[in-house]
């Protein structure tokens, strides 16, 4: 194998932020401090006090 350099370290974009919960970059929602993935979020919002409206 040759020379391997590894990816620069991200300050800032998408692939920053992590979910609390299972660790996925995508669709992490950060309103109020949450930091949870969609999916993370819709098994927690209710219990986190969310509720519904329609």
């Amino acid at each position: 194998m040759g020379k391997y350099k590894p990816p620069a370290e991200r300050r800032f974009g998408k692939g920053v932020q992590l979910c609390k919960r299972c660790g996925s970059r995508d669709s992490v929602i950060q309103k109020y401090g949450l930091y949870l993935c969609r999916q993370c979020f819709r098994e927690v919002a209710y219990p986190m006090g969310f509720r519904k409206t329609r």
